[in-house]
């Protein structure tokens, strides 16, 4: 598999190989090993969860404390998605920016991204499943988000999701300037801090 760091620090794109003959397609879509020579440290999955959205539907933007928080390693295995992570460390050289990656069920490609790091994705075609594995398990009390419509943030949807459908708890969420002067934003500096204990851990 091909990793690629994505213009914000700490996230991945990750490009598998695909194997294919008369039988169809196999490939790796998750290799620790190898996950753990881009980023310095292997995953300690704690949770798998799997959502399936029809065209259109924006979930995120979602983060949670640090630490722990939660790091996450996303793929799509039916229909398509465009996958956004967000930075919304306070302090970050990249503060308030974003990238995406296309996740599709013809490509195969992942996305890691790292704790204090935001997340969304919009659904591109009906039935859009994705599966996520996470290094903790969901804590309510220390998950947060962000309005995906924010101004200050400023996702641009493709014209191939069509009409938005977002979720009440997400248009209620607030934006990224609120968050950030409510205190909610993780920081650069703890960011960072947590990241060198995994790396160093034994």
């Amino acid at each position: 598999m091909q990793i690629r760091e994505l213009s914000i620090p700490d996230a991945y794109e990750i490009t598998p190989k695909q194997f294919g003959d008369d039988r169809g397609v196999f490939l790796e879509w998750y290799r620790f090993d190898r996950l753990e020579e881009a980023i310095g440290h292997s995953l300690d999955i704690r949770q798998a969860n799997t959502s399936v959205s029809k065209r259109g539907v924006v979930r995120g933007i979602h983060f949670a404390d640090v630490p722990p928080s939660q790091a996450k390693y996303v793929t799509t295995t039916r229909g398509a998605v465009l996958d956004f992570v967000i930075d919304i460390r306070v302090g970050s050289p990249t503060f308030g920016k974003w990238d995406s990656v296309l996740l599709d069920d013809t490509d195969h490609k992942a996305i890691y991204i790292a704790e204090g790091l935001g997340h969304a994705f919009v659904a591109l075609t009906d039935d859009a499943t994705v599966s996520y594995l996470v290094t903790d398990v969901f804590n309510a009390s220390r998950e947060h988000g962000i309005n995906p419509v924010d101004e200050d943030v400023a996702l641009v949807f493709p014209d191939a999701a069509g009409e938005l459908i977002l979720s009440p708890k997400d248009t209620d969420a607030p934006g990224l300037a609120e968050a950030a002067e409510a205190g909610l934003l993780p920081t650069w500096d703890a960011a960072r801090a947590y990241y060198d204990s995994l790396n160093n851990r034994k």
